[in-house]
């Protein structure tokens, strides 16, 4: 899809401006002796000349520095571009031009050429550029004072015997003839696993209580 242009009205007047100042600088440049592409180079001198000063007039107001060099670059060019138009206009004899304007339009490159130069090489305040360090804050030393003597270490306790388990108390009475059951039980169970029986088998065979299966499972120990 095209994108629709829209004349701006202000755009349109800078075109027609900006022509006719080319052509009257063109006219004036052919008529002070600049002849082929020479009188079409000294509009393109002149406007460059204006927009250079302009944009590094703004940059320097916009960095709060003089811009005296550069108003006066701007105003030069203003005054060649302004100069050609009113001199065009039918104050001068375009055919016999005098001897002062081919001198100037004759001058005009080294001009244009200087004031090119300082715009784009100008240098920065020096206020701009040098940005002087800090000084380093003074550290003063910190006496640190002696604390008390540190704390002699305990001598080391040697760890003490452990105490022997006391004997395990011996088994209540039981039943022999449960007992005789029980290890019957017990051979069955050790030759079908191969492991002694424990007092939760015995307690689950035999519907005992549990601490009866543990003093059965102690007699068979």
């Amino acid at each position: 899809m095209f994108r629709s242009i829209r004349l701006d009205a202000v755009l349109v007047q800078a075109v027609i401006a900006g022509a006719l100042s080319f052509a009257h600088l063109h006219d004036l440049a052919a008529a002070a002796g600049q002849d082929g592409w020479k009188a079409w180079a000294y509009p393109v001198s002149v406007d460059l000349l204006l927009v250079a000063a302009w944009r590094r007039l703004r940059i320097l107001r916009a960095q709060g520095e003089p811009a005296r060099a550069a108003w006066s670059w701007f105003a030069v060019a203003l005054a060649a571009s302004l100069g050609a138009n009113v001199a065009t206009a039918g104050l001068l004899d375009l055919t016999d031009v005098p001897d002062w304007l081919r001198i100037l339009v004759a001058g005009w490159p080294a001009l244009a050429f200087l004031g090119g130069t300082l715009l784009v090489h100008s240098p920065a305040s020096a206020t701009a550029d040098v940005v002087e360090p800090e000084p380093l804050p003074v550290v003063e030393p910190v006496t640190v004072p002696a604390g008390p003597d540190p704390a002699p270490e305990p001598d080391a306790v040697e760890p003490a015997a452990p105490v022997p388990a006391l004997p395990a108390a011996p088994p209540a009475d039981v039943p022999p003839a449960l007992v005789d059951h029980a290890r019957k039980l017990a051979d069955a169970h050790r030759a079908s696993t191969g492991s002694p029986i424990d007092a939760t088998t015995l307690r689950d065979r035999l519907g005992l209580p549990g601490p009866m299966a543990d003093q059965l499972a102690a007699h068979l120990a």
